[in-house]
C-alpha cells in the first residue's frame, strides 16, 4: 500500500488558477490518510493473480478511493450529516467552507473516470471498469443510499429497509473494489463470486461502523461519532447487543468464505479481510 500512497501522491488534481485555495481543495482530504481498504481490496485481488498488473491497477485503485472519498465530503456537510471531524482531521467545509466542499466533492468524482481512462488496460476493460465504478458508486449504488438515509432520518425503517440502505450506501462500492481487480486480471466468474461475498462485506462493515458510532470516541474514530441517534442505524433500531450478534454471525460467514478462496487469493487478502472482518470486536 506504500507504492499506492506514492501514487497517489503523484496523481492529487491540478487545477491551476488565481483561486486562493480551490486546488489545495481537491486534495485536503486525500492527504488525511484513511483506511484506503477498497482500494487495498482491488490491488490484492490483482496481485493474487497477476503481480504484473498491479502498476496498472493503481489507476483503478486510485479512481476508488477518489470516488469514496468525495462521497466523505458531501456525507458530512450540514445538508447531510453536519460533521465537523474525518480521517481525524476537521471536515473540508470546516477547513475552508460549505460551497468549497461541494465543489471539491464533486471534482473528485468526476476525476475519478478521467483517471480510470488513463490506466493501461485495452478500450474493453476501461470501459467495464468505468461502469462498474459508476453503477455502484453513483445513481442506483451508493448515491441512492445516501438518499434513503437522508430521506429517513426520523422514520424509523424496518431492519431489512435499512440492509437495503446500507448495501447501496456502502457495500456496493466494497463489492465493485473486489470485482474491478477481477476484471483487470480478466477473470469474469471471480469477479461475479468475489461481489457477492463484497456485498455482504460491505453490509457488515456499516453494521461495525454502527457498533463504532457508539462505543468509540470521535478521536479514536477518527470522525465525529454518537452522530447516529435519528438515523436508521442497526444500533438504533436493534440496540447494541443485537447489532453485535448480526456483525458475529456475519464476520462467521465471511471467515468461512475466506478459507474457501484459492490459495494466491486467500495469501493475498487473508491479513486484510481477518483484521476488518474482526474490527468491531
Amino acid at each position: 500500500m506504500q507504492q499506492f500512497e506514492t501514487f497517489l501522491k503523484n496523481n492529487y488534481p491540478k487545477a491551476e488558477s488565481f483561486h486562493p485555495f480551490y486546488e489545495s481543495s481537491l486534495s485536503t482530504m486525500l492527504e488525511a490518510g484513511g483506511k484506503r481498504f477498497r482500494p487495498a481490496l482491488l490491488l490484492g485481488v490483482v496481485k493474487a493473480y497477476n503481480p504484473l498488473l498491479v502498476d496498472g491497477a493503481m489507476h483503478a485503485a486510485l479512481a476508488i478511493e477518489l470516488l469514496h472519498t468525495y462521497s466523505l465530503i458531501h456525507d458530512d456537510l450540514p445538508c447531510m450529516d453536519d460533521s465537523d471531524l474525518r480521517r481525524g482531521k476537521p471536515t473540508l467545509h470546516k477547513v475552508y467552507n460549505e460551497v468549497s466542499a461541494v465543489l471539491a466533492g464533486d471534482a473528485l468524482n468526476t476525476y475519478a473516470f478521467e483517471v480510470l481512462t488513463n490506466a493501461p488496460f485495452s478500450d474493453q476493460v476501461r470501459v467495464k471498469l468505468i461502469r462498474e465504478l459508476a453503477v455502484n458508486g453513483g445513481h442506483s449504488g451508493m448515491v441512492l443510499g445516501q438518499a434513503i438515509d437522508c430521506e429517513f432520518e426520523n422514520s424509523p425503517l424496518s431492519i431489512e429497509q435499512v440492509k437495503t440502505l446500507h448495501i447501496n450506501k456502502t457495500a456496493k462500492l466494497i463489492a465493485a473494489s473486489l470485482k474491478m481487480g477481477a476484471i483487470i486480471v480478466g477473470d469474469q466468474k471471480l469477479a461475479d463470486s468475489l461481489y457477492e461475498f463484497g456485498i455482504k462485506l460491505g453490509l457488515l462493515f456499516q453494521i461495525q461502523d454502527d457498533i463504532l458510532d457508539v462505543t468509540q470516541t470521535s478521536e479514536e474514530a477518527g470522525k465525529t461519532t454518537n452522530n447516529d441517534g435519528d438515523k436508521n442505524s442497526f444500533v438504533t433500531l436493534v440496540g447494541l447487543e443485537n447489532s453485535l450478534n448480526e456483525a458475529n454471525t456475519i464476520a462467521n460467514e465471511l471467515s468461512e468464505s475466506l478459507k474457501s478462496f484459492d490459495k494466491p487469493l486467500r495469501e493475498s487478502l487473508d491479513e486484510l479481510l481477518t483484521k476488518y472482518i474482526n474490527r468491531h470486536i
